[in-house]
């Protein structure tokens, strides 16, 4: 819509150089603030009122006007009310309705804007978390108890994050934490710390006999740096090797962070002692 802003210039009239000057900056930011509504209006399919406002930018633009019209305040705030608004429900859609944790479809985008951004160049840990038995806990204590636990594990899961790190609903009982800019032990420490808050939360306080854990598998990448041979990995193929390595916590007996250290499969603190760790799903990994 930007097209239809050329320079609205000051015609023929009896005020002098700064009169014209204002006008004209008046004029352009009348025509401005109708392709601003348009726009918003728009992106939330109000095809009809967005024409309209298109409409009287493209006659303001076309008018040979001596006097450029004031911008009116009701316009003004027109656009701001809708800027407001467009914002909240951009940032609703990004959101998990229960959780308000972010949706799939961010942590999607997400990924994909931090391979093109180059934000993964500085390391990247991706922890794929699931609650054990949560089944059971729906059928014990209800649903509408399980909602709360799943609630209440998001904000959990997301004490202690690094800047730039978030939490994000991968489906049903499952979560993502993206952690860039962390090396590989910060990434354990940070997964170990979440699944440990889990553990020790007073679960009894929501119903008596509740008790919630988690099992986290972390794929972690490198620097760019560190392997410049190396090709980078992409973050779909961690999250399909932090499902491998949640296979491996949930196998080796739960409650427990999986992750691999110098091409072994190792269980993070107090499960580090277990036997039997279950190895990896993913072919070559």
């Amino acid at each position: 819509m930007t097209a239809l802003r050329p320079e609205v210039a000051g015609v023929g009239h009896d005020g002098g150089p700064g009169d014209r000057g204002r006008d004209a900056s008046e004029g352009t930011g009348l025509v401005q603030l109708h392709e601003s509504i348009a726009t918003l209006l728009a992106s939330r399919g109000q095809w009809r009122q967005a024409y309209q406002h298109l409409r009287s930018a493209f006659d303001l633009v076309s008018a040979d006007q001596d006097v450029q019209p004031q911008v009116p305040e009701q316009l003004r705030r027109e656009v701001d009310r809708l800027r407001r608004e467009h914002a909240e429900a951009r940032e609703q859609s990004m959101r998990d309705s229960l959780t308000d944790s972010y949706n799939r479809r961010y942590l999607d985008q997400r990924l994909l804007d931090m391979v093109t951004e180059h934000d993964t160049d500085d390391g990247l840990a991706i922890a794929l978390i699931d609650l054990d038995w949560f089944k059971q806990v729906n059928d014990t204590f209800g649903h509408l108890l399980g909602d709360r636990v799943l609630q209440r594990v998001v904000e959990l899961l997301q004490e202690e994050l690094p800047r730039n790190g978030f939490c994000a609903r991968y489906g049903g009982e499952e979560f993502v934490l993206v952690l860039p800019g962390v090396d590989a032990a910060a990434g354990v420490g940070i997964a170990e710390s979440a699944r440990t808050r889990v553990e020790r939360h007073a679960w009894a306080s929501l119903a008596p006999g509740l008790r919630v854990t988690v099992s986290i598998g972390l794929a972690y990448e490198p620097p760019a740096g560190d392997s410049p041979t190396r090709p980078p990995v992409a973050p779909e193929q961690q999250l399909l090797r932090a499902d491998s390595l949640l296979y491996t916590a949930k196998q080796s007996g739960r409650n427990a962070v999986a992750y691999r250290e110098n091409g072994r499969v190792r269980l993070a603190g107090a499960a580090a002692g277990r036997r039997g760790i279950a190895e990896s799903r993913v072919a070559g990994y």
